[in-house]
């Protein structure tokens, strides 16, 4: 025998022998219900497979409880720990995360986004510096509250949440210049968001205030197939540095092994290395990397408690801090 798909709140009622508001009062957190009343229903539910509609009931009170994350290179750690951080602080609040993942190029971002809104999306986290503006244009026409991490936007009606790269930049040269090191250069990719070229732009103004000029190379993504190629062009020049702070981990871990297994350099003796975001890899012992750590309990927690309060104020930034990691890719680290 079938069971039903849907079953309603009367029908338990029914079976239960109360009154369908008893049924809604039972399944809303606070709601004043008997104990024996309480059991009644649960029963009954349980034996007809009934759940509550929590979408229905939101869209009474003109709210889902749906976020929408707006999200590029889903593949990479450091992403993954912010969803992860992020989906667990929404569940946390009784929220519902969709993911629109931004990687392609055609139009198939707009057309995901346009449907999360027709189902009565309350809001949007944008967790990448890739999309365009267009995007976030289109959150904010269609009345929901948006959330921008490590964006150069300054919307109205949004919250802004950034790192302070360009302190951690200048923090990285002056940790590599106590370590000893005089030759610098620093490894991006060609992605060029603004939180990356930040920690370019710090690194390189931080050289320029010691007297010391910054050798900078940007290739491709920031994947360790990049890192790869970035020591390739880094250390084969005929002034090859000994300290290169990498715009992220990932790439880090890509220029350390091409260091050492092609070009025999021992790390940290003969090259310094200093990467961003502190991933899992970071910390195994191949690669021992010293690293700035992306604060993503804080960033997922600054943006629900955010989105969950009744009445944001219209405009917010945050700016935080990342902390320094001392490993051994750094001499003294």
């Amino acid at each position: 025998m079938s069971r039903k798909i849907f079953v309603s709140a009367k029908e338990v009622a029914d079976r239960a022998g109360v009154s369908r508001s008893a049924v809604s009062r039972t399944f809303t957190p606070g709601a004043s219900v008997s104990e024996e009343t309480r059991r009644r229903v649960t029963e009954a539910a349980e034996a007809l497979g009934y759940h509550v509609n929590h979408l229905a009931r939101g869209l009474m009170r003109n709210e889902s409880g749906i976020v929408c994350l707006i999200v590029s290179e889903l593949d990479t750690p450091y992403r993954a720990s912010l969803i992860r951080a992020l989906t667990g602080q929404l569940q946390s609040a009784s929220k519902i995360a969709m993911l629109i993942n931004t990687d392609r190029s055609d139009d198939s971002v707009d057309q995901a986004l346009r449907q999360a809104i027709s189902y009565r999306a309350d809001a949007s986290i944008i967790l990448s510096g890739m999309p365009d503006r267009s995007i976030t244009d289109l959150c904010l026409k269609s009345g929901q509250r948006l959330v921008l991490i490590n964006r150069d936007e300054d919307r109205d009606g949004a919250l802004m949440i950034n790192l302070n790269d360009r302190d951690a930049a200048r923090r990285s040269f002056i940790a590599l210049l106590r370590a000893g090191c005089r030759n610098f250069a620093f490894a991006n990719s060609e992605a060029m968001t603004p939180s990356l070229m930040a920690r370019e732009e710090g690194f390189r103004a931080a050289g320029r205030e010691h007297g010391l000029e910054v050798t900078v190379e940007r290739f491709g993504s920031t994947t360790y197939q990049s890192g790869a190629v970035l020591a390739q062009r880094l250390l084969t020049r005929e002034t090859r540095p000994d300290a290169i702070f990498c715009v992220n981990d990932l790439l880090a871990c890509g220029l350390m092994d091409a260091a050492r297994f092609q070009f025999n350099l021992a790390v940290p003796s003969e090259l310094c290395v200093v990467g961003f975001d502190d991933i899992e890899q970071a910390s195994w012992t191949s690669y021992n990397l010293t690293t700035f750590a992306q604060p993503v309990d804080r960033i997922a927690a600054e943006a629900v408690a955010w989105l969950d309060q009744a009445t944001p104020a219209q405009t917010n930034s945050r700016r935080l801090e990342a902390d320094l990691v001392w490993r051994g890719s750094v001499r003294g680290g």
